[in-house]
């Protein structure tokens, strides 16, 4: 499969379990403003977090105006016309790890325990799928229970823990989790089927 194909299903309306309706699609490069009001509405705590300085105007501009897909796929949750929350699969196109993908992703909390993050990690591991990944990582902080928890739930399991690993953009010591999933089955391995 390829990604074109993978795309085509999208734009795509879900029903969340509160029975809201949701509607996902990649990002455009229309979405800058939005984009930029979605990772201001997260909250402080939890944007330290964050790998990028998503607080900062010019990072969403240059993602928004530097769409690769096929490198770093930002699913988007519209809900009521407004970014609601986002999954993206990260990809390196080359290299020992060129066939593991990485899923991050980001509710707003109003937004929270309706399975809208599910939902969203449940399409970038179809999409990972579908473009022949054999993985997907995540990675977490250990305070992030509730993610690791949903992440658990949806197959993907513990490979490392690493005690005060990670830094936080306050200079915090966090353990670091990584978690992952396996995509092919060992019959794909072998060649069976």
């Amino acid at each position: 499969m390829s990604l074109e194909f993978e795309l085509q299903r999208f734009p795509k309306e879900i029903t969340l379990k509160d029975g809201s309706l949701c509607k996902l699609r990649p990002l455009q490069r229309e979405d800058e403003k939005a984009f930029h009001e979605f990772f201001r509405a997260v909250p402080e705590r939890e944007r330290m977090f964050i790998k990028h300085r998503v607080g900062d105007a010019q990072v969403i501009r240059d993602w928004c105006r530097n769409i690769d897909l096929g490198r770093n796929l930002p699913l988007l949750a519209f809900i009521d016309g407004k970014i609601a929350g986002d999954a993206t699969l990260h990809q390196q196109l080359g290299g020992w790890k060129r066939h593991i993908g990485r899923v991050s992703v980001l509710v707003l909390p109003q937004y929270r325990g309706r399975g809208l993050a599910r939902a969203l990690v449940t399409e970038i591991v179809a999409i990972a799928r579908g473009v022949g990944l054999e993985k997907v990582e995540a990675e977490f902080i250990g305070e992030q229970t509730a993610a690791i928890k949903m992440f658990a739930l949806l197959g993907f399991s513990n490979l490392v823990r690493l005690p005060e690993y990670v830094k936080d953009m306050q200079a915090v010591r966090h353990d670091y989790v990584l978690m992952g999933l396996n995509l092919k089955t060992d019959e794909e391995y072998a060649g069976v089927g």
